[in-house]
């Protein structure tokens, strides 16, 4: 691949990850603060710049060695901080404060698809935009269905430990260090490929179905 090549997968893809991370990490710190906690927005994390939450190595690095060595891309934000404390509901409040990244993920796979639609009703079934939009349905779906997982630090597994009994929350609390690692080694064994697969095929679909009004 030249260097010409090389500069363009990384701009078709460096956009729409921005999008991606920026809104998923800022939809988690609007949701706290409507439900009472004020952490991220007072530390300027209810933000749509992306240099609030940019990690150089989980946004840049990892996800560039993802990308060219032919794997899921996969990459991180720092994580919203968020006062499970101060919501009004500690437990209820925190599922949708979690579950908000994820659907800010799915809402911009749709605005990328709508724009394929409109692209493609104008016959600009190539180019840079084309490229940019299919990237940015890809990119968001897997965000989401990754972190839909039900492993700990990831949403699922927020979710997760905010229903079962807090006996259980404390035993998946301790294995959230480690969670990261847990969820590469299956990535790299493949174990979670399947599931992973059919969750973006089904998203995908959705997608489709809405997009071209076939609901």
């Amino acid at each position: 691949m030249d260097i010409q090549s090389t500069l363009k997968l990384v701009t078709v893809y460096a956009i729409p990850v921005i999008f991606a991370i920026t809104l998923h990490e800022a939809a988690h710190g609007y949701v706290a603060k409507r439900f009472g906690d004020n952490t991220a927005y007072v530390l300027g994390r209810v933000s749509l710049n992306p240099a609030r939450h940019i990690d150089p190595f989980g946004t840049v690095i990892f996800p560039l060695l993802t990308l060219f060595l032919g794997g899921m891309l996969f990459g991180w934000a720092k994580p919203v901080p968020v006062n499970q404390g101060q919501l009004r509901e500690p437990r209820r409040h925190m599922i949708w404060v979690v579950l908000a990244g994820p659907a800010a993920n799915f809402l911009m796979a749709l605005l990328w698809a709508l724009l394929l639609r409109i692209l493609f009703s104008m016959g600009e079934t190539q180019g840079f935009l084309w490229e940019v939009s299919r990237a940015g349905i890809s990119i968001n779906l897997i965000l989401m269905v990754l972190n839909l997982l039900p492993i700990p630090p990831l949403d699922g597994g927020r979710v997760l430990m905010n229903i079962v009994p807090l006996k259980t929350e404390n035993l998946l609390a301790r294995i959230e260090p480690y969670g990261i690692w847990i969820l590469l080694a299956l990535l790299l064994t493949g174990v979670i490929q399947p599931v992973i697969g059919a969750g973006i095929n089904f998203f995908f679909e959705l997608i489709l179905k809405i997009v071209f009004f076939k609901l």
